[in-house]
């Protein structure tokens, strides 16, 4: 499912994937806390995400439902990500990650176990 979602549709993805459906008020209470958005912003930010179709209005009380996963969103942004920066390479990718980076003994273990699992 390819759907491209913009920084604000993010923030309240990301508040359903870390809290489980809510209603529109309980996402707007949230958010306000979080980002400082209004009640209409958030309104707005759920309508855009209900049309795109990331987001269920389900009855009563116009609670709302994730439709995609945060795991779906990261795969699709990483491979638009690869296919823009990287010329499609998940090679060139990988190597510019991890040259980019300062990582600790533990961080470059767990990468081993990572590129060993996909043996």
């Amino acid at each position: 499912m390819k759907i491209k979602l913009f920084d604000s549709e993010l923030k309240v993805m990301e508040v359903l994937w870390r809290e489980g459906n809510l209603t529109a008020g309980q996402l707007a209470l949230v958010l306000k806390e979080e980002t400082g958005w209004n009640r209409n912003t958030t309104y707005t930010v759920i309508k855009k995400c209900i049309d795109k179709g990331a987001i269920e209005r389900l009855e009563p009380n116009f609670t709302c439902r994730a439709l995609i996963t945060q795991e779906e969103v990261q795969e699709q942004e990483t491979a638009e990500l690869i296919n823009k920066m990287f010329s499609g390479s998940p090679e060139l990718f990988f190597s510019t990650f991890i040259n980019s980076k300062n990582f600790t003994k533990e961080q470059i273990d767990k990468l081993k176990q990572l590129v060993e699992k996909l043996k």
